[in-house]
């Protein structure tokens, strides 16, 4: 049997740098299971919290970074080098020559973490429980494709598809695709997966901290204890990294603090690649917003370079669409709509707007958010946007903005994989339609050549691009701090994971 590899648009960014969770209130504890001794404990700062633990329930980053890969695992997964779908419960499997079936083959002697044995069947409840009646699995929209999943064997599943789906494989490697224990129970509070590492407990408002599985499948995590640790405010995160306290700093907030960390040999600063776009959402349906030209001058009201080296102290990469440089089918857009705030004041006296008008911005608390809401505003204000800034928390962003798309404009980093597609998707925050445009994601998505399958999605990006969408701000880069004898934490963030399983201390 051949082994499909397909190479994934790094979306998956693998930090808190988009649709992230915040933190939970309280300082209750939750526990369960141990195990693991020896090699030491790594402990990672970062950013924001998990409100639950349940990685079927809520959206935002914040719970994959910490369970998806460390804990949790789908039957593929994606390689944080290559960003290609490899084996992981799956050992391999095949895809039919029509694209709308595929065959997985599961390990041999893979358990949960509670001793049960994986079988197929728990594979086919975990996939049809995105789907059944009453889920409120906010990615259940990329299983609807699926026709039928079946379980011939104990170690086979049968998945058909109700046309061929470019994406659908992508998705799964994803948090989609994680594999529960059939009939699970208390995913908020006990996460039951295959991992290398089990959840041992959280003590909410703190940490969170897993326990090497030594019972694991595959090749052992290298530390013992893997801890996370939550620290909001940018300064107190680096204080307490200089401090001993912590081992790794992920997902930067603050990287015009970082040159206390760089010529000190007692650390290893990191700058990978990620593809997580910083997005101005402009809401398309309603309001000034609703006109192409307002969107269009918005978008040349702005000066990217100029906001790269303000906001995130010229790290960063400036894009023009929501394609990052990785994904095959990317067209550099970034000269579509230069910094010209004379064309920008034209186009707001074109829609009847030469005496400015008034918008509101609801931004989450992620630092590259809220600097980039002020410098934006500034630069609207100059054409005669008046910008009123409203900061929120994540779980107040995620039902106003993303739940009910009750907003004018956010900004926001998304890393979901081949998150162009969302733009194809008019129900979707975003509130874009244009039928040309989901036309062609869908010829897209359903091409069973990579050739095809580029073409349209370029074309698709060009669209959105020039009806002005929403406004790409910037690519973030993966900026961490790595203390010293810490070595396997992945350089670019291709990932929604803070992946541990190979970081070993000395």
């Amino acid at each position: 049997m051949n082994r499909l590899k397909i190479t994934l648009p790094a979306v998956l960014l693998a930090t808190a740098l988009a649709l992230t969770a915040c933190s939970s209130d309280g300082d209750s504890e939750t526990t369960t299971g141990g195990g693991g001794s020896g090699n030491g404990t790594v402990t990672l700062g970062a950013y924001l919290e998990p409100v639950s633990l349940d990685l079927t329930a809520e959206a935002g980053a914040a719970i994959p970074q910490v369970l998806l890969y460390n804990v949790y695992e789908g039957l593929v997964r994606q390689n944080a080098d290559t960003g290609e779908v490899e084996p992981l419960l799956a050992s391999e499997w095949k895809m039919s020559d029509d694209g709308t079936k595929y065959t997985f083959k599961l390990r041999d002697g893979v358990t949960f973490h509670d001793g049960q044995k994986l079988t197929a069947q728990d594979v086919v409840w975990s996939f049809k429980r995105v789907t059944a009646e009453g889920s409120t699995n906010p990615f259940k929209s990329q299983m609807t494709v699926v026709k039928t999943v079946e379980a011939p064997d104990a170690s086979t599943v049968e998945v058909t598809l109700s046309r061929p789906s470019q994406s659908w494989l992508f998705d799964v490697a994803g948090r989609v695709g994680v594999v529960l224990k059939e009939n699970a129970t208390d995913l908020g509070t006990k996460p039951n997966g295959t991992g290398p590492f089990k959840f041992d407990k959280w003590n909410r408002g703190d940490s969170i901290t897993l326990v090497r599985n030594d019972g694991y499948w595959g090749e052992k995590a290298k530390v013992a204890t893997a801890v996370f640790r939550y620290i909001t405010d940018a300064n107190a995160l680096n204080n307490a990294m200089l401090s001993g306290q912590l081992d790794i700093v992920a997902n930067i907030q603050a990287p015009q603090l970082l040159e206390v960390f760089k010529g000190n040999k007692q650390f290893q600063v990191i700058e990978g690649k990620t593809t997580g776009e910083v997005v101005l959402s402009m809401n398309n349906s309603k309001g000034p917003l609703a006109d192409v030209r307002v969107r269009q001058a918005i978008r040349h009201a702005i000066d990217h370079d100029a906001l790269i080296k303000t906001v995130w102290s010229g790290y960063g990469t400036k894009i023009g669409s929501m394609v990052p440089p990785s994904d095959p089918w990317y067209e550099d857009r970034t000269g579509d709509f230069p910094h010209d705030p004379a064309k920008a004041k034209q186009l707001l006296a074109d829609a009847g707007h030469a005496n400015g008008l008034t918008l509101t911005m609801d931004v989450p608390p992620p630092g590259y958010a809220r600097a980039s809401a002020q410098f934006v505003a500034s630069q609207l204000a100059e054409v005669g946007i008046k910008v009123t800034q409203n900061n929120v928390e994540m779980p107040q962003w995620l039902d106003k903005v993303l739940g009910k798309a009750n907003y004018d404009m956010s900004i926001i980093a998304h890393v979901e994989p081949r998150d162009l597609v969302r733009y194809g998707q008019p129900e979707y925050y975003y509130r874009y339609k244009n039928p040309a445009v989901t036309q062609l994601m869908n010829e897209a998505d359903t091409a069973l050549d990579g050739a095809t399958r580029d073409k349209k999605f370029a074309e698709a990006a060009k669209v959105i691009s020039q009806e002005a969408a929403s406004d790409w701000l910037f690519l973030l880069p993966n900026l961490a701090v790595i203390r010293d004898g810490v070595e396997g934490y992945p350089k670019d963030a291709v990932t929604q994971s803070f992946d541990v399983t190979k970081v070993s201390k000395k």
